[in-house]
């Protein structure tokens, strides 16, 4: 069973719905045949490279959110990412593009596609979200990236070979036009299959369920026979 997760490093909620999700998935009796795609969206593409405004300036300005309204976003968000095991640090939080990170993925995603043993994408995605979110990650910074990505196993000189391009910009693209094309508007999106939609943050138990609903129809049981066998016809004949 395929499924595609669109996804913003700079969105909290994805952070939140991508540990949930993991959580329902590693419970999940048949994750083994789960495969698990990270996809590109942006939220602003807009923004430059590195954002000198905070975050709680950039949201009010940007979003015409009042201060307020947004400090209460971020206790909710806050305290989400707490039921979920996460620890949330929004005023630590840098204002910068999100591109070069999703470009990063998409390296990873290239290698894990020639890899057969542990995948280094999902290790890359929740680093990329635990530094934004917990640990003042700067997006824009080249040497801080460097380190996220050693840190899960790339190598530096690729890692820095494609920082200094526009390596995997296509294929970034490429994301958000398939986003566009679905519908996808807002992330985390989750789509299962290449056919079912599931949006938002959801619960592990939210999760869980749509796993099974949609295994349970891509793998429908076979028919149960009822009683003794009667006379019938075949291909070869009848009884």
């Amino acid at each position: 069973m395929r499924i595609d997760i669109w996804s913003d490093i700079a969105c909290p909620w994805c952070y939140i719905g991508l540990t949930r999700f993991e959580k329902a998935l590693a419970d999940f009796p048949h994750k083994d045949s789960v495969e698990v795609h990270y996809r590109t969206f942006q939220l602003d593409p807009t923004l430059p490279e590195r954002d000198p405004r905070s975050e709680v300036q950039y949201l009010a300005e940007t979003k015409g959110m009042p201060s307020n309204q947004v400090h209460q976003m971020f206790e909710t968000v806050a305290s989400h990412g707490k039921d979920a095991g996460l620890e949330f640090q929004m005023d630590d939080i840098v204002v910068a593009n999100s591109w070069t990170a999703h470009r990063l993925l998409h390296l990873a995603k290239s290698l894990d596609a020639q890899a057969t043993e542990t995948k280094i994408t999902p290790k890359l995605k929740r680093e990329l979200l635990a530094g934004h979110f917990s640990h003042g990650l700067d997006l824009s910074d080249h040497d801080q990236l460097v380190q996220v990505a050693i840190s899960v196993g790339l190598a530096e000189d690729r890692v820095r070979e494609v920082l200094n391009s526009d390596e995997f910009n296509a294929e970034g693209q490429a994301d958000v036009a398939q986003a566009r094309e679905l519908g996808v508007s807002a992330v985390p999106t989750y789509v299962l299959a290449e056919e079912y939609a599931l949006p938002g943050a959801q619960s592990v138990e939210t999760f869980s369920a749509a796993l099974q609903q949609v295994w349970d129809e891509l793998n429908s049981a076979p028919l149960q026979t009822l009683g003794a066998d009667g006379e019938t016809c075949d291909v070869d004949g009848c009884d």
